[in-house]
């Protein structure tokens, strides 16, 4: 039987009444009361400050203060267990060293009440704690027949934590709403309570359970987070499934329709052929019926043979009986008569001869007549069997051409059916512009005008010029951009900047006025330089930097409006000038002529005459871009040529400065003219973006596309694209030529700032 000593409470109790000293052998109090085993000592109590240690009186020996911690004499003592703990003689030994060799001794654990236990942590039966001194004798009489320990059982501290934590767990279960965080609680408040009774081990069990409390919380958000997500996926998941069903619902019907196709060309391949048997079969029956006719004819024509024949005989009976019974009606000697006879019957007999002969070698002869006829016939129904012939095998080839289509139109079905999957897979959906109807001022009305044959790329400049509007509207001062060599001249300026905040039509109006000044100027300078200096004049040095900052964000910002974009290509040097006073001229030029065609003038013009001016205007436009601008005025198919034209109403432009169709088609078509114009030289040249060029090569090359150019306009563009003045120009042929040089790429961005078009026909037409 496994002995039981007494808590450890009772043990410190006992050790109190021991001399306790330090390490130099000075004495000290015992340990206080309130210091319970197992803690750390609190200051004065066992172990403050400085190493405290047990020193055995040593009237009693070293064993002393064992026999008198346990209650026992020292004869009373287990020594087997005693020279366990055997201490060291002269040496001081802390008072918990001395109770921890001691209760080392037995495999006892510390419980959380402060009593000593025998409970193992693998063992599940439930004993209960005998209070006998472990030195006493009945202790003693009961170790001589007592040879099994006793049942080890549990700390009661254990048993009610775990009988709170199944009373919780039975009432959360019992609850309706017991979810997995209620089931949860229990455990928090069992490790809550283990923390509070393990006051040296709190810190690091609440910062584990601080951990793990962080952990859980992360991942609820992340559920949380993920809960929108999931039904947005199912979803996605429904719409591209009833995607798929729209879609194999139209297959299904093309391939239905396709097989009707399919059945209709097969029973139109079975007429086709029913017809061609019943030709054959009625050539077949033909053949036969003018075999019979041939045969019908040659035994006509050998009985008329043998008719003639039998005729010729009786006749030249008759003559012969004629010629005898009268000889005196000749006149004539019968001797020579006779002779005479005679002589035709042999010829008659070389005749008869030769007939045969005649019949035998042309027995088979048809009339040429009836060969004819025949022959035309057959003839006809050769045609008829070649045309039905070749109707059969363009057929034939009509239904080898469709099962190939067919078959070609089921792999692009696959093919289009797989990118449409990866599309829908990757690709993000088609938005609805309708949801900008209630974003944009002034309602849905406003947002339909400008949304108004638009596509998706246009519209989201729209949205994006109505939502900077907005944001331009709220700024009231601009950063200025400093005195960098980036900076444009008439935006340098340190500091913040006021915003004037005008209107759209303020600033058409605006830059309208500066290009009025700027066209009536005779001594040309530098665009922004004429643009700083045109603000001053206009509100003043103080505000001159501050409207030029205000324009240029607007004029950066608004694409839409043709004077607005078209001036900030100029400003930022994109665009010559020239462009813009050019298609100015234009304008004004066609709008003279058609002025001058109005006789009337009543600003109306007929369809023709409109064709008429726009065919003069434009000699060297082909007659589809001709349609397209009179599309543009408001000409359509169904229109005739008398049909009238308001032709006063096609330049005219609204408050922001937008253009109408017409005027924004002719933009359109310079654009794509100069755009060809720059391809066709590039590919004369036939040399990489980025090979050199010489002034040669560039001037043969513009020569060669446009024969009609003069050469005060070719040393224009040659000047453009190598950046000479054109007084620096080498003359024609020199030696200097072939020194100057230039990217290719270069040239063409260069020939694309100015107005550059073609003068006249690629091929000059012969004079007649």
């Amino acid at each position: 039987m496994a002995s039981v000593y007494p808590p450890a409470s009772v043990l410190v109790a006992r050790v109190k009444s021991a001399v306790v000293t330090d390490s130099q052998g000075t004495p000290h109090p015992g340990p206080s009361p309130s210091v319970l085993p197992g803690s750390p000592p609190s200051s004065g109590a066992l172990g403050s400050g400085r190493g405290v240690f047990l020193t055995p009186p040593s009237p009693r020996g070293r064993w002393g203060l064992v026999a008198m911690a346990t209650d026992c004499t020292l004869p009373q003592l287990p020594w087997r267990r005693v020279l366990a703990v055997r201490l060291p003689e002269g040496h001081g030994l802390p008072a918990v060293a001395v109770l921890q060799r001691l209760v080392r001794a037995e495999p006892f654990q510390l419980s959380i009440s402060g009593n000593l236990s025998p409970w193992p942590t693998y063992t599940t039966s439930q004993t209960i704690l005998q209070n006998v001194k472990p030195c006493s004798d009945d202790h003693q009489k009961r170790t001589s027949w007592q040879q099994k320990p006793f049942g080890i059982g549990k700390p009661r501290y254990l048993e009610q934590l775990e009988n709170y934590l199944r009373k919780e767990l039975l009432l959360v279960e019992l609850s309706k709403d017991s979810t997995q965080e209620l089931k949860l609680q229990p455990y928090r408040e069992i490790f809550e309570f283990f923390i509070e009774d393990f006051k040296t081990y709190k810190p690091l069990l609440s910062s584990i359970k601080n951990a793990y409390e962080v952990m859980l919380a992360h991942q609820r958000e992340r559920i949380r987070a993920l809960e929108p997500l999931k039904a947005k996926l199912v979803t996605v998941n429904e719409d591209c499934n009833e995607r798929i069903l729209a879609m194999r619902a139209e297959e299904r019907h093309e391939i239905s329709m396709l097989k009707k196709e399919k059945m209709k060309l097969l029973k139109l391949i079975d007429k086709k052929n029913e017809e061609k048997i019943s030709l054959q079969r009625e050539v077949s029956k033909l053949r036969k019926s003018l075999a019979e006719e041939y045969l019908h004819y040659l035994s006509e024509r050998d009985a008329r043979k043998i008719l003639i024949a039998d005729l010729n005989e009786l006749r030249y009976q008759r003559e012969d009986m004629s010629l005898a019974q009268s000889p005196g009606i000749w006149g004539e000697d019968p001797v020579k008569l006779t002779l005479a006879l005679k002589m035709t019957r042999q010829d008659l007999t070389r005749t008869q001869m030769e007939l045969n002969t005649m019949k035998a070698n042309f027995g088979d002869v048809v009339p040429r007549r009836d060969f004819e006829m025949q022959e035309k016939t057959n003839k006809d129904l050769q045609e008829q069997l070649d045309s039905l012939r070749a109707d059969y095998e363009e057929v034939r080839k009509e239904h080898e051409m469709l099962l190939q289509l067919h078959m070609s139109t089921l792999k692009e079905r696959d093919q289009f059916f797989s990118e449409l999957q990866e599309i829908q897979r990757t690709s993000t959906p088609r938005p609805d512009w309708t949801k900008c109807e209630d974003v944009v001022a002034g309602g849905p009305e406003r947002w339909q005008m400008l949304a108004e044959g638009k596509n998706s790329d246009q519209l989201v400049d729209v949205l994006l010029e109505e939502i900077g509007e907005g944001l331009l509207r709220e700024k009231d001062f601009f950063p200025g951009l400093g005195y960098g060599e980036s900076v444009p001249s008439f935006l340098q300026f340190e500091g913040p900047v006021e915003n004037k905040k005008p209107t759209k039509k303020d600033v058409v109006n605006l830059l309208k006025d500066a290009w009025k000044e700027r066209l009536a100027e005779e001594k040309k300078e530098k665009f922004q330089d004429f643009f700083f200096n045109f603000l001053e004049r206009r509100f003043g040095p103080s505000d001159a930097i501050a409207w030029a900052y205000t324009i240029f964000e607007n004029i950066k910002l608004f694409h839409s409006s043709d004077v607005m974009s078209q001036f900030y290509a100029v400003l930022m040097g994109k665009r010559s000038d020239s462009v813009y006073v050019n298609q100015k001229e234009t304008i004004a030029q066609l709008l003279k002529e058609m002025t001058n065609t109005d006789s009337q003038n009543e600003g109306i013009l007929t369809m023709e005459q409109f064709s008429t001016i726009l065919k003069s205007a434009f000699p060297l436009k082909k007659e589809e871009k001709i349609l397209e601008l009179m599309e543009a005025g408001g000409w359509h198919s169904s229109s005739n040529n008398a049909d009238f034209l308001n032709y006063r109403a096609l330049f005219l432009e609204d408050k922001e400065g937008r253009s109408e169709p017409f005027v924004q088609k002719l933009w359109e078509q310079y654009v794509e003219e100069k755009n060809e114009y720059l391809q066709e030289l590039k590919q004369e040249l036939g040399i990489e973006l980025y090979s050199d060029v010489t002034l040669p090569q560039l001037r043969g090359a513009l020569m060669s596309i446009d024969p009609s150019l003069d050469k005060q306009t070719l040393n224009t563009y040659i000047s453009q694209a190598f950046q000479l003045p054109v007084s620096e120009l080498p003359e024609e042929g020199g030696e200097k030529e072939e020194g100057i040089v230039v990217w290719l790429q270069t040239a063409l961005e260069r020939l694309q700032v100015i107005d550059i078009r073609r003068r006249g026909p690629r091929e000059q037409e012969p004079a007649s």
